[in-house]
């Protein structure tokens, strides 16, 4: 799985699920798309505004730290945000993004600028930086989570297999 875009960099750790889409937000719909144009705002007002369908999060370490909402991965997700990029995830996050379909990958983000250009390889791990043409070597997702991720999260991937399958 090949994704590409650009890279909105958010130079902190510990970004929580209250950052990401705001605890104010989650009485008032459960609108996915209406979320969506709150992700980040807390940090960035402006930054809904701001991302093309496609682009990249990236960010420190422990990104989604904080309450178990799946609201925050959905949010992104419907944002139009094809992976986050973080040095790492806080478990229940990263877990809530493999099962709502929304790719994450452990690297090394310090290379990476607001407004890069990136090529996000999943299976092989690679993170190409082509405004800087470098390459930066992230955690592969093992075969299982590349195809939870490909057929749109675990609810359809059950779907699609009937169920739980080894393999």
């Amino acid at each position: 799985m090949k994704l590409s875009g650009e890279a909105h960099k958010f130079d902190l750790n510990d970004i929580n699920t209250d950052y990401i889409i705001s605890g104010k937000y989650k009485f008032k719909t459960l609108d996915m798309k209406e979320l969506a144009k709150h992700v980040m705002e807390d940090l960035d007002p402006d930054f809904y505004s701001k991302i093309k369908t496609g682009d990249f999060i990236v960010a420190g370490s422990n990104f989604g730290c904080g309450s178990s909402r799946e609201q925050a991965p959905l949010a992104i997700k419907n944002a139009g945000i094809s992976a986050v990029l973080a040095k790492s995830f806080a478990r229940i996050f990263y877990r809530n993004a493999i099962n709502t379909g929304l790719p994450v990958v452990e690297c090394d983000t310090d290379k990476i600028e607001h407004g890069d250009r990136l090529e996000v390889d999943l299976s092989a791990g690679v993170v190409r930086n082509i405004s800087k043409n470098l390459e930066i070597k992230a955690r592969p997702l093992p075969e299982v989570m590349i195809k939870i991720l490909n057929d749109g999260g675990l609810a359809p991937h059950f779907r699609k297999y009937g169920g739980f399958q080894i393999y």
